[in-house]
């Protein structure tokens, strides 16, 4: 029998990335679907704030441990987590950011991809972790 909805490999990286956010309680969780446009650099950036540089590698290390107990999958590249004040997971076709919350909005990441499909995830207390 075919299945009508089919989720591909990107699909279930976001979600793997959202869920390691989640569990360590980042904040304004924004997911940006690339896949629709032309020159994007991945199927997804994963955007997410953090409280303190504590919760920030906290988070980054639930991001790794999340997606690694599915896919046994590392990031292809990771940076930032020396400087604490932003992180980058890069696991090619899903790219998880996680930053400061002053340092966010200076990076304005979702300006940059204006023309991304944007969900904001709701946070875990409302129930809902979907990835669109």
């Amino acid at each position: 029998m075919k299945q009508n909805t089919i989720q591909d490999k990107s699909d279930i990286l976001a979600e793997l990335v959202v869920k390691g956010m989640q569990e360590r309680k980042a904040a304004d969780v924004v997911v940006l679907n690339l896949k629709s446009l032309k020159n994007a650099v991945a199927d997804y950036f994963i955007i997410a704030s953090a409280s303190s540089d504590t919760q920030l590698d906290a988070i980054a290390t639930s991001i790794e441990d999340e997606v690694f107990k599915l896919t046994k999958e590392y990031p292809w590249q990771s940076e930032g987590r020396t400087n604490r004040e932003w992180v980058v997971l890069d696991y090619v076709d899903v790219v998880a950011h996680v930053f400061l919350k002053e340092k966010r909005s200076f990076y304005a990441l979702e300006e940059l991809w204006g023309d991304a499909e944007i969900t904001q995830v709701a946070s875990e207390e409302s129930g809902s972790t979907a990835v669109a």
